[in-house]
């Protein structure tokens, strides 16, 4: 595989990102929204899809359909990170700043999987 350097960088964030639901579930639980069923459940298929879809990612046949996935799977993440940014409590001490920037990240990791599309 002769891939440029970004595409491996993006297929590793979402590999490391999938395996710490694992490593941090509590973390993972304690920002759910509480109107979400089965939490534990959840971060654990969500980190299970952030690996499936990064290592996607680096095989041509797949790509396209991991650019799809991530874009909907950060669609879904705006879901919990609206709520943290709803109560202190649910905020799980990170600063109310850091938590408003991340809804653009959001979008910017996004657009940064869309630029890969037909790569």
């Amino acid at each position: 595989m002769n891939l440029p350097w970004h595409l491996y960088f993006m297929a590793g964030i979402y590999i490391v990102a999938g395996i710490m639901h694992f490593l941090r579930s509590r973390m993972y639980m304690r920002i759910m929204p509480r109107y979400l069923p089965a939490h534990k459940a959840l971060v654990y298929l969500s980190g299970i899809a952030e690996i499936i879809l990064g290592a996607a990612l680096l095989f041509e046949t797949w790509r396209n359909k991991a650019v799809y996935g991530i874009i909907f799977m950060l669609t879904v993440f705006l879901l919990v990170h609206f709520y943290m940014l709803s109560s202190e409590k649910a905020a799980a001490g990170i600063p109310r700043w850091v938590l408003i920037l991340r809804i653009p990240l959001q979008f910017f990791l996004m657009w940064w999987a869309w630029q890969y599309l037909q790569y």
